[in-house]
């Protein structure tokens, strides 16, 4: 006996990609949210120890708060990194330490990183990133 066949099939993958995609999209899109949040972490790694070098190079603390945000600034725009808010926080303390002792200066970034170019409903748009480097300063120049 032969069996019929009645097309009963018909439409099913339509059905099944209609079902899958979503899911497809949502782990490209997660893939790629991901990557770029790995690429700002490290860019503003790299702009906080710029920031924290070039603070220490300063020989006052307030040119060493003003130089290092515009290190910043000019590492995140090579980076290619735009914060929709960025802070740079410069701990000068080092600067008062009496010269002939070790000191260091520490700048810590945060930045607001935004992804809604790739973000779907249910993904985070933006996310806050950190980053914090420590240099020493010279411990036989003068401070101020």
């Amino acid at each position: 006996m032969r069996a019929r066949w009645t097309g009963g099939e018909r439409g099913s993958a339509s059905i099944e990609m209609a079902v899958v995609a979503p899911a497809i999209l949502a782990l490209f899109a997660s893939a790629v949210i991901g990557g770029r949040v790995n690429l700002a972490r490290q860019a503003l790694e790299a702009a906080a120890y710029d920031a924290a070098r070039t603070a220490s190079l300063a020989r006052t603390s307030s040119e060493a708060n003003a130089q290092a945000l515009a290190a910043a600034n000019s590492t995140l725009d090579a980076q290619g990194l735009s914060c929709t808010s960025l802070n740079v926080t410069v701990s000068t303390a080092g600067f008062d330490v009496p010269v002939g002792q070790p000191a260091t200066v520490t700048a810590t970034l945060a930045c607001t990183a935004t992804f809604s170019d790739v973000a779907l409903p249910g993904m985070p748009g933006s996310v806050r990133i950190s980053a914090s480097f420590t240099s020493p300063l010279d411990t036989y120049r003068g401070r101020s």
